[in-house]
């Protein structure tokens, strides 16, 4: 019933946990692709160690994620579309429960669990923003995010119909951020989209930061926020899809705005946002001058290094 896709790009201290939360499985009607993206310490032999008969490993020259993950659904045989990364995993009955969700809403198109983020080793449950007894269920994607920041569809915890995915093209090749968000962001505005207010994934931040998309800065034609001009019609017509992009944009763009380098297009995204919708403290944060974040940042960066000399000091 399920092709389940992982693309692997040098994760290999993570990709056997991955592999083995899929094979892991309660329910086994399913495939796994794994496609590797060039990988250049080892990840590729671990996965070819891994024997078992369910998983096809593809291999291409680096592309990135978009492409890779793209080319792999090519390759699946099934009518439905899981996506997990190599360093996340799965519950034991994440599919078993996905299909039950399935079945009692058939005319979903895109279906997600909740999930933990793990960080220090904790799991910490998303706080999707739906109702505290909402179980599952068709849900509003652009009130929900509105609600909370925290992703109401995260990809490790998404199952989709291919044909779906397949009609709006996949991912965005030349998108190196956001470019989850972006397809899901697409598919809720035409289609249904099913929640099942239970974490079966886990989002793994103790992931080394070099290893990770976020938590650096993009060339604006890789990021989404500079990709939206598909929505700019829709965005004036739809007032929580323009509140949802303009949270977004206060939130994304600040350090951008504080870069000399990106600052000029920061502020031309800056510029579409209704100020009037957004909090004081927003404001503020953008009304400081430059020069202010900056020596805020040097002064908690001076801290943090005294602090952390401290600490070593005391301990010798």
């Amino acid at each position: 019933m399920f092709s389940i896709v992982i693309p692997l790009y040098n994760k290999a201290a993570y990709i056997e946990k991955a592999i083995q939360s899929v094979l892991a499985q309660t329910f086994q009607e399913f495939e796994l692709i794994v496609i590797d993206d060039g990988s250049t310490d080892g990840g590729l032999e671990i996965v070819q160690q891994i024997k078992d008969s369910k998983i096809q490993l593809i291999q291409q020259k680096n592309q990135g994620v978009s492409t890779a993950r793209n080319n792999a659904v090519k390759a699946t045989k099934y009518d439905y579309v899981a996506f997990l990364d190599a360093d996340d995993w799965w519950s034991p009955d994440f599919l078993e429960e996905m299909k039950s969700l399935i079945t009692e809403f058939p005319e979903g198109s895109l279906y997600a669990s909740s999930y933990f983020k793990v960080k220090n080793h904790k799991n910490r449950r998303a706080k999707i923003g739906v109702p505290a007894n909402f179980e599952r269920g068709y849900f509003d994607y652009c009130k929900a995010y509105i609600t909370s920041a925290w992703m109401p569809v995260w990809t490790g915890a998404v199952i989709l119909q291919k044909n779906i995915f397949n009609e709006m093209q996949g991912f965005k090749p030349q998108l190196k951020l956001g470019e989850d968000f972006d397809l899901w962001l697409r598919i809720a505005l035409k289609y249904k989209v099913v929640l099942l207010n239970k974490p079966l994934a886990f989002y793994n931040q103790d992931v080394e930061l070099q290893a990770r998309a976020v938590g650096s800065l993009h060339n604006p034609q890789t990021h989404f926020l500079w990709n939206l001009e598909y929505l700019a019609e829709e965005e004036n017509q739809n007032s929580d899809l323009k509140q949802l992009l303009d949270n977004l944009r206060v939130y994304s763009l600040f350090p951008y705005y504080l870069n000399e380098k990106y600052r000029k297009e920061a502020q031309s995204e800056l510029a579409k946002i209704d100020w009037t919708k957004q909090s004081t403290s927003v404001k503020r944060k953008y009304e400081l001058p430059v020069w202010y974040w900056k020596l805020n940042y040097q002064i908690r960066k001076s801290g943090l290094l005294c602090k952390n000399f401290l600490i070593n000091l005391l301990k010798k």
